[in-house]
């Protein structure tokens, strides 16, 4: 039964894969075409009056900050879609009555998410590299950072898409918890130029430590200790791990 298990989560993974990848003009270059776009805007008005760290242009220092976005967003957004997409047509009750546990669903979803966020985020870095190609101090954060990132909003997508029970629940969550979260974690700057009530403010968002961290692996320079960032995302991932299995677990909201 483990081997059908176990096949049966490879299966929901390619599922959710080919999902995202058969509309990939939607789900990969319209986030990347996004995200180029910011990087014209915010990089040509910015570059000659934003300075951040002493050997590292502002347009440099905005790439790291606009990848790390592009795969939170576009990770919390596969997990969340998908689900929801399935609950409203009604399709997941054929995923109901498969012999699934709760731990295949989990890693199929949030495996799929952390793919379609990794996708993204290296569209972004391919054709970002012309206007101002970033450092590689030190690549096992970047990994590191990608992955765990796009973990915990593939959990948060999961959490968010059994809540949901229509597409404007799930837009309403993406538009007053994840966008103002994404936008004030300093993609944009660097929370040391802020007043001090601002950085404290900053110190209580988690998206800060994701990115703060992965433009660690970029530059070697930081606004905290990547060993500090590591482990607030490592213990975040694990809550939010935590909560979505248990949901799957009980059935919360797709079993009557």
């Amino acid at each position: 039964m483990s081997a059908i298990r176990l096949q049966g989560a490879r299966t929901l993974f390619y599922k959710e894969v080919l999902r995202f990848w058969k509309v990939s003009f939607q789900t990969v270059a319209a986030p990347v075409l996004t995200a180029v776009l910011y990087l014209l805007i915010f990089g040509h008005v910015l570059e000659d009056h934003v300075k951040v760290y002493d050997s590292v242009g502002y347009t440099s220092f905005l790439i790291p900050g606009l990848v790390m976005m592009s795969v939170l967003q576009n990770s919390f957004a596969n997990s969340s879609s998908s689900l929801i997409q399935s609950k409203i047509t009604g399709n997941l009750v054929f995923l109901l009555v498969t012999p699934l546990s709760h731990w295949a669903w989990f890693v199929a979803y949030v495996g799929a998410s952390i793919v379609r966020g990794l996708v993204v985020g290296l569209g972004v870095i391919v054709v970002t590299f012309w206007f101002a190609p970033p450092g590689l101090a030190n690549p096992l954060w970047i990994v590191t950072f990608a992955v765990l990132g796009a973990a915990i909003m593939g959990s948060l997508g999961l959490i968010a898409g059994l809540w949901a029970e229509k597409f404007d629940q799930i837009a309403a969550f993406q538009n007053f918890i994840i966008m103002p979260m994404t936008f004030l974690s300093g993609v944009f700057y660097s929370i040391k130029s802020l007043p001090p009530f601002w950085q404290g403010v900053s110190h209580l968002n988690p998206f800060f430590y994701m990115i703060d961290g992965f433009r660690r692996g970029f530059f070697g320079v930081s606004d905290v200790s990547p060993w500090i960032s590591l482990g607030l995302v490592g213990v975040s991932f694990l809550a939010l791990a935590a909560l979505a299995l248990e949901l799957l677990r009980r059935g919360y909201k797709i079993r009557s």
